[in-house]
């Protein structure tokens, strides 16, 4: 009987501390068998798990340049995607770039030696070549404004403009619809000239008329259309003109929502708050402090509860109302309550991290993307590492930049990346554990 009890015992201690170990009321995952390890198809051999439970989509969506006349032009940074349903696909990029093919490998002696170019794939950052007042090589800053045809001190590039509107880039087709096959349904060029760094599409989950909304940071507004495009109905802020109190924003990013509606922003690159707003955009509170310093300044480090330094993605977790907010220059996500109460925080451990997103959704942990490592993270949400997936480069089912994540509703993943110019799709891989797989959206109250 004593052997007995203490072998209860034994089993009750190691659940428990498996428990708090992996934040999941089960023995490890996607083990079907001892020595199978993590993987997301318990079981198989050879893999990596390079995309996680998902199997890239090659050759998705179809290039712009399919357009009739568009023939000679590609995707800019990919920002953000939103998947309305697997056949209704909304995606934002920083205009356009030459379509070009990648360059011959080639020694660089003018610059050192052992130096060559491209180096693992890499040859052309769709980021950096932004266009005028869309971030550039500083998106903490204005500068490209007034500093972009012509001007390249930083670059000491000397003679013709360093880069040209409409033969180095063309700010055109900034939103485009697809269907589930990749093909191009709309482009909403109507609105090109309204926007100039377009950073996050949705349509509230709440909305039964399905507006678009698009949170433009240079532009210090939340833009938002009828479904079809065809009338702006509400801009949220004031144009070009930076603050933050209920009429101005200071380069927002992200939304997420509330069951009624509410909505909240996370304020932004160089804004230090996060604004709550009702379902009719009406101003309803703020709360955050500047926590510094931005991206090279001097100021001190300052990390108390409720301090932020670029505020960069936020989400809602729907069971407990909490709003978890990336607080990306202090490389920690902080958790409050809906009206702004701390509750408590963790670190990201990786030096230097740099989280570009966050999204939970229906589900019961947190999803982000380091820019650091380019891995996909999924933690739960008291912060404990449950899974990682993903590698750096430009090739189909490698990442690069993730800027945006969204999920139909047959579990399908999209991602958009700012440095590789794309948006990609994931499907679930047969036989993945489920427990890899970003959760599914809210269910919405349209159909």
């Amino acid at each position: 009987m004593k052997k007995v009890g203490l072998m209860i015992l034994m089993l009750v201690i190691g659940v428990t501390v498996g428990v708090r170990i992996s934040g999941r009321l089960s023995p490890v995952q996607g083990q079907s068998k001892p020595g199978t390890g993590f993987a997301a198809v318990p079981g198989l051999e050879g893999g990596q798990d390079l995309t996680g439970a998902y199997d890239v989509v090659k050759n998705w969506p179809k290039d712009v340049s399919t357009l009739p006349g568009n023939e000679k032009w590609t995707y800019g940074a990919g920002e953000s995607v939103f998947a309305e349903s697997p056949n209704r696909i909304y995606a934002l990029y920083r205009g356009e770039l030459p379509k070009m093919a990648p360059p011959k490998a080639m020694l660089l002696p003018e610059a050192g030696p052992s130096i060559s170019y491209p180096v693992a794939g890499f040859w052309r950052d769709a980021t950096v070549a932004s266009l005028p007042g869309t971030g550039g090589t500083d998106e903490d800053t204005r500068e490209w404004l007034t500093s972009w045809e012509g001007k390249s001190p930083d670059l000491g590039i000397k003679g013709p403009p360093y880069r040209e509107l409409d033969r180095d880039a063309k700010w055109e087709n900034c939103l485009v619809v697809y269907d589930g096959a990749g093909n191009i349904l709309e482009t909403w060029k109507q609105w090109d000239k309204l926007f100039r760094r377009p950073h996050s599409v949705y349509i509230s989950p709440y909305d039964p008329d399905k507006n678009v909304w698009v949170v433009d940071d240079n532009m210090d507004v939340i833009y938002k259309f009828t479904h079809d495009g065809e009338k702006l109905l509400q801009t949220i802020g004031t144009p070009e003109i930076p603050g933050e109190d209920g009429n101005h924003f200071n380069r927002p990013t992200y939304l997420d929502w509330l069951p009624d509606g509410t909505f909240f922003v996370s304020d932004g690159y160089t804004g230090t708050r996060v604004a709550k707003f009702d379902k009719n955009g009406k101003f309803l509170m703020q709360w955050g402090t500047k926590g510094g310093p931005r991206r090279g300044g001097n100021e001190p480090v300052e990390t108390r509860p409720g301090y932020f330094s670029n505020v960069h993605g936020i989400a809602v977790d729907l069971k407990s109302r909490h709003v978890f907010v990336n607080d990306r220059n202090n490389h920690r996500i902080q958790v409050f309550d809906e009206n702004g109460k701390y509750l408590y925080e963790w670190k990201i451990n990786t030096e230097p991290s740099s989280l570009h997103l966050l999204y939970i959704g229906s589900g019961n942990t947190i999803w982000t993307f380091d820019r650091t490592t380019n891995k996909m993270v999924e933690y739960d949400l008291q912060g404990h590492l449950l899974y990682t997936w993903g590698s750096m480069g430009p090739y189909p089912g490698f990442l690069w930049g993730v800027h945006g994540v969204s999920v139909d509703t047959d579990g399908n993943l999209y991602v958009a990346e700012v440095d590789s110019g794309r948006i990609q799709k994931f499907t679930p891989r047969p036989g993945a554990n489920p427990e890899f797989l970003l959760a599914k959206p809210v269910k919405t109250v349209w159909k």
